[in-house]
């Protein structure tokens, strides 16, 4: 197992046709930047005047910078995201969207929250959300490339009851945080370093992040820094992939004049895969990996058989056909794998589970993994969880069980469960609503909001439940009048986000406050409000008509958000929301034609837009440049 990947001289840029292939084993790719289809002269304006508003102390944002926005349109960045996520795609609103500058310190490798500011959520191995960043300039290996662990994704530890992960982003290496080595800058002025040291990446950072990625005894995994880049590359990767922040190996002295610039934008699904089922792959056969030199001849069908998963569904939203050795395989056998013990294990625990979920044994797959939903080891649920997942809507009865039991973390696995396998019936939902209305747990009843929006957005793929999602909308909606905003754990505990504690009154990370300064928001987050305005975005996506005699009551209560949420979170994807069902396969429906005809004053109500996500929601481009000057006017 190698632990650092060597850095090729000309970067292996993925092709388009290869994208879900790369998406579905290494969990990263990049795409370079001819393929974007729009001029090389946006990222000279972009860095350009990205330069001039850092160099006098102006904030960034996409809102500001027009061009972002075109970098987010570009004919090669929307084909490659109807790829992996389908189309109309979303972008969450209000977080992370803007730019980061390399410097001088590291961050720890860490998974990033699934939930704005470190709120914590489900992690779906299914393709639901993914991270692209983008680069205006050329990124040099010395200037602190973003550091990434390919073929980490499908792979974790626990996180429900450890408390060292209790916030959204799980870390690799706790410890790293807590020493306070994050804080100490490796390169630069203040450095306690060598020169040398630094260049040949023999700091005690250097070493404490090489050890981290070995000392998981993962299978493949390597770090790999994502450079040399040219202007106008963007990466792709799963949001469950380890990364962390790099420093800077060049002379400090020259970090002013020669910035490195990057844009990250959180990407979500809203809609279902609908390609033609891909031939088989022979994932062995393609031997060394040109981005992260991983020898893929080595790769064990415990690896694989996930791999082979996802690159079906990808393509279908379907799992693939029963395994061509599922007659060899004896389930009692693959059970026992599930149960191997330690955190090097995690592969081989889910390599089993999802190799049941294809044995092409319904009932026999389902009994064996429904025993391990019940483990007292969160690793073997998870594994679990994952390889029902697998086995489609045939597991949809064991995780209804699951929703009625007495142990939290089972209800959150059966929850998340239904969200990601089962059609949308009238028994579903009203297990899922029922959860959403009354489970004590905050944590379950975010996942509850969130399934919500994947079961609408199967049955409106499939057509299988889609008569049921206008009751989704009114079960969504009437939530946002239940749940309340609290004040975010890192105000209230007086603690960095990263230590807070659970609570008698949240027992899920529901994530820092941001209120960017303005007076109309407060350092408020729910983790149950954002998720079921997450799903409602999800909704929207698929038109007015979708949604029913739940239409109007729907704008109605995404307005009242817009107008007078104080979390900008929750305003965020409420504009989404209203902007979806304004502009997206709106037909002749007169109720969304007069949301159009008034969604600038609707919108006009907050007084910050998050451009970025509505122009993905079907507002112009151009719209950004003239509301936002109308509004200074």
């Amino acid at each position: 197992m190698s632990t650092e990947a060597s850095q090729p001289a000309d970067f292996p840029y993925t092709h388009p046709q290869d994208v879900t292939r790369d998406f579905a084993s290494r969990g990263i790719f990049v795409l370079a930047p001819e393929e974007l289809g729009i001029s090389p002269d946006v990222h000279a304006r972009i860095f350009k005047r990205e330069k001039e508003l850092v160099d006098a102390g102006q904030p960034v944002t996409p809102g500001g910078l027009p061009d972002v926005l075109e970098v987010i349109n570009a004919p090669g960045v929307v084909d490659v995201c109807n790829r992996l996520l389908g189309k109309h795609w979303a972008i969450v609103p209000f977080t992370h969207n803007a730019s980061f500058t390399s410097g001088g310190r590291d961050q720890h490798w860490h998974k990033d929250d699934n939930g704005p500011y470190n709120g914590k959520k489900q992690r779906h191995h299914q393709a639901v959300q993914i991270e692209m960043l983008y680069y205006p300039q050329d990124v040099t290996p010395e200037m602190g490339p973003t550091a990434t662990i390919p073929y980490s994704q499908y792979l974790s530890f626990d996180s429900e009851e450890n408390q060292d992960n209790f916030a959204g982003a799980e870390h690799l290496d706790f410890n790293y945080q807590l020493s306070r080595m994050e804080a100490e800058p490796v390169s630069g002025p203040d450095s306690k370093y060598s020169r040398e040291e630094i260049v040949e990446r023999r700091t005690a950072h250097d070493v404490r992040m090489r050890e981290a990625v070995e000392h998981t005894g993962w299978p493949l995994v390597s770090t790999l820094e994502a450079a040399p880049l040219r202007a106008g590359s963007v990466v792709f990767y799963s949001h469950n992939t380890f990364h962390r922040g790099n420093h800077r190996r060049d002379d400090w002295n020259t970090w002013k004049d020669n910035p490195r610039f990057m844009w990250r934008f959180w990407l979500y699904r809203t809609s279902e895969p609908d390609d033609v089922a891909p031939a088989e792959m022979d994932w062995n056969a393609l031997g060394v990996d040109t981005l992260s030199q991983a020898d893929l001849s080595t790769a064990s069908d415990d690896v694989t058989t996930v791999w082979r998963y996802h690159y079906h569904w990808l393509h279908t939203g379907q799992a693939p056909p029963p395994l061509s050795n599922a007659s060899a395989l004896d389930p009692e056998t693959l059970y026992g794998q599930m149960l191997a013990v330690g955190e090097s294990n995690e592969a081989v625990r889910m390599g089993a589970a999802y190799k049941l979920a294809a044995l092409g044994q319904t009932d026999r797959a389902v009994e064996w993994l429904e025993k391990g939903l019940y483990s007292g080891r969160e690793s073997v649920r998870r594994a679990a969880t994952c390889g029902l997942i697998a086995v489609g809507n045939a597991s949809a009865a064991c995780f209804l069980r699951a929703v009625a039991s007495a142990a939290k973390w089972v209800r959150k696995a059966g929850v998340h469960g239904l969200g990601d396998a089962a059609d949308l019936s009238g028994d579903v939902l009203e297990a899922v609503a029922a959860v959403l209305q009354g489970d004590t747990s905050v944590h379950v009843r975010s996942v509850a909001a969130g399934t919500i929006g994947c079961l609408g957005r199967r049955a409106a793929g499939t057509g299988s439940g889609s008569e049921h999602i206008p009751a989704c909308a009114e079960a969504l909606t009437a939530s946002l009048g239940r749940e309340e905003n609290r004040p975010a754990m890192d105000r209230a505990q007086g603690r960095s986000i990263k230590y807070v504690r659970p609570t008698d009154e949240c027992d899920i990370c529901e994530g820092g406050g941001v209120d960017y300064g303005q007076a109309r928001f407060e350092l408020v987050r729910s983790a149950v409000r954002e998720n079921a305005l997450w799903s409602l975005v999800i909704l929207s996506s698929h038109g007015p008509d979708a949604l029913g005699k739940a239409l109007p009551s729907t704008i109605e209560a995404l307005e009242e958000v817009v107008r007078s949420d104080q979390n900008v979170i929750c305003v965020g994807f409420a504009m989404d929301a209203l902007t979806r069902l304004a502009h997206i396969r709106t037909k002749d429906n007169s109720t969304a034609q007069a949301l159009r005809d008034r969604l600038h004053e609707v919108l006009g109500q907050s007084p910050v837009r998050a451009w970025e996500a509505l122009v993905r929601g079907g507002l112009d481009a151009g719209d950004a440049t003239e509301f936002e000057a109308a509004a200074r006017a």
